[in-house]
């Protein structure tokens, strides 16, 4: 018997050894190819090689799939995939009542009992008996299913994670040529490893037909706009903005970094584009990785860095630089818990005052933020056409939410993306050039490249005269250029959307968030319009400068209630730009993304004050 299902969330949860980030990423892009719409969360262990079968080493993957719109990975679980007591303790409070367990009998031996200290096995007792719970003796079925093949039990043991996946593209009915596909590729050149990940996806497959304790589960294609489409992560998309707008403005792409988590993947993917003419430079520290951008910016490359938190601080200084010289510099920070080390492969919002204030002097730049995996695409491309055309370093905040998902992604032309209209330099009417003279309306000075007659010129982190480009210590004219890269940067707002609500746009609860909380006030939104409440969403992506309807936006509501990763800094911000509205926040700082019940519980709350 198939049950027909609108959505489901499904997790799977082992060792970081076991391949769960692997399996998780097959099924997703199993479900994908199937039509599914789908959102999810891979959870990563922040220690490095943490002790097998702890809790520090529990890795994770989640996902939702649908034939409905999807905008989070979920609140609760309906399946979870454990390899491990460690894994099973970890996640099973996201499981919802009733839902299914399958649960690798072999890892809840008395070793990895002891290793978490229980005392009785959970899957011998009566501890999940609110749960549908499956036992499979995953790891010697594995082994079993590939005997005679040669491989050392090491290498037998690691294929259990593609049992596991074949167990569940029976359960949820899903086409299987995908990943036999995939095992061929990656095996190409050890065709026994392949034989054996083919054979033990196969094996899980059979066995779950051998299940009697549940049905087996289908979800149908969601209707999406017809399109060519593509499963995409954060990282990804902001690495294909990127070459989209070097396609676009046929300059090259220079990309300087240092590997920082969880940014390290836009380098890693960037480095495959050498044929485009792409350069990808691998950095010794963080301030060399921004420097070598900006060497390449000034050059007439377009230059880009990333980083995550702690790298924004040590880029400080060098950002100073890229607006003194008001030369065009994206700045990717992908943003992770801290401070310090902090939970480095977790996800907060809490760079958003340090991208604002966190340099030294009056130095403004412009600020933005993807809300979702796929329009990460827009915003890479976006940031760089805002920061040629209006001559200025762009940080783009996104998050390790937004960086390590994935959902479906529909391929845009490149010729249908906008234009990015290059401010070339240019001599005036008696063939002089001046470094500092400025379009009128933007106020941006123009691009130089090195090596064009006549527009020679000094440029560096001193103070530079209005339109000779002079270093210059006179005080008034130090004023004059503070206010001109201010007024520069506030200009922008003229170039940016209007802020859009989600919903009236008069009611009596506006919803604000930012970046990659998204999906989830979306989702909690929405399920609140229909039950007949009065709340809108606004959502932003334009940071700095604020899109010039805000003010009218924020006045058209009774409460405003700010949702954030963190302790309330855009409610900070919005309260120093605009005093005369009186803002409430809700505030989580746990490393993990906002759930959609907690968010309708706490939005409730203000909607009954």
């Amino acid at each position: 018997m198939v049950q027909e299902l609108e959505k489901v969330v499904v997790k799977f949860a082992g060792d970081s050894g076991d391949g769960m980030q692997l399996t998780g990423s097959q099924f997703t892009n199993t479900s994908a190819l199937m039509g599914n719409d789908l959102s999810t969360f891979p959870d990563f262990p922040a220690e490095i090689r943490a002790p097998a079968g702890t809790y520090a080493g529990v890795s994770g993957f989640q996902v939702q799939i649908g034939n409905t719109e999807i905008n989070t990975p979920g609140d609760e679980v309906d399946v979870l995939v454990a390899m491990n007591p460690a894994a099973l303790k970890v996640n099973l409070h996201s499981l919802k009542k009733g839902g299914i367990i399958i649960a690798d009998s072999d890892g809840f031996d008395p070793k990895n009992l002891n290793k978490i200290n229980l005392s009785s096995n959970p899957i011998e007792d009566d501890t999940l008996s609110e749960y549908k719970l499956i036992k499979a003796p995953i790891t010697s079925l594995t082994k079993k299913s590939i005997e005679g093949l040669g491989l050392d039990t090491k290498s037998q043991a690691r294929c259990k994670n593609m049992f596991s996946l074949g167990v569940m593209y029976w359960l949820f009915n899903r086409n299987i040529d995908s990943t036999v596909a995939f095992i061929d590729q990656k095996f190409k050149k050890d065709l026994q490893l392949g034989d054996a990940n083919k054979k033990a996806l196969f094996a899980g497959y059979h066995f779950g037909e051998t299940i009697e304790a549940t049905p087996s589960y289908t979800v149908k294609p969601a209707k999406i706009a017809a399109g060519k489409y593509r499963q995409i992560t954060g990282n990804t998309a902001l690495a294909w903005g990127l070459l989209a707008a070097s396609e676009k403005t046929a300059k090259h792409l220079f990309f300087g970094s240092y590997p920082i988590t969880p940014a390290s993947d836009i380098l890693h993917e960037l480095s495959k584009y050498k044929y485009w003419d792409v350069k990808t430079f691998q950095a010794e520290d963080e301030i060399a990785a921004i420097c070598s951008a900006i060497g390449a910016s000034y050059a007439g490359d377009i230059g880009v860095t990333c980083t995550a938190g702690p790298g924004l601080s040590l880029k400080a200084e060098a950002m100073g630089l890229a607006i003194m010289t008001e030369l065009p510099l994206v700045i990717i920070d992908v943003q992770r818990g801290g401070p310090s080390t902090g939970l480095p492969t977790k996800t907060e919002q809490a760079d958003l005052l340090q991208a604002l204030y966190g340099r030294h002097a009056e130095s403004p730049l412009i600020v933005i933020a993807p809300n979702t995996a796929s329009n990460c695409f827009d915003f890479a491309y976006m940031a760089v056409k805002l920061s040629i055309e209006h001559m200025t370093p762009v940080i783009i905040l996104s998050d390790a939410y937004l960086a390590n998902g994935s959902e479906p992604w529909k391929i845009p032309s490149v010729n249908n993306l906008p234009a990015i209209q290059i401010p070339i330099a240019k001599f005036d009417a008696e063939n002089k050039y001046f470094p500092y003279e400025r379009n009128v309306e933007k106020l941006s000075r123009y691009w130089a490249v090195p090596g064009t007659k006549g527009l020679e010129h000094r440029i560096g982190g001193l103070e530079k005269e209005d339109k000779t480009g002079s270093v210059s210590y006179d005080p008034v004219n130090h004023e004059k250029m503070i206010h001109i890269r201010a007024e520069k940067v506030a200009r922008v707002a003229q170039y940016i959307p209007e802020q859009t609500v989600i919903g009236k746009e008069k009611s009596e609860l506006l919803v604000v968030g930012w970046g990659g909380t998204y999906g989830a006030l979306l989702t909690a939104v929405k399920e609140l319009q229909l039950e007949n409440e009065s709340i809108s969403l606004a959502h932003f992506n334009y940071l700095n400068p604020l899109p010039k309807n805000t003010a009218e936006v924020l006045g058209n509501f009774k409460k405003i209630l700010v949702c954030e990763l963190n302790t309330g800094q855009f409610a900070h911000y919005l309260r120093a730009s605009f005093p005369q509205f009186k803002y409430e926040q809700y505030n989580k700082i746990q490393g993990l993304p906002f759930g959609v019940r907690e968010l309708k519980e706490q939005i409730k709350k203000y909607l009954i004050k």
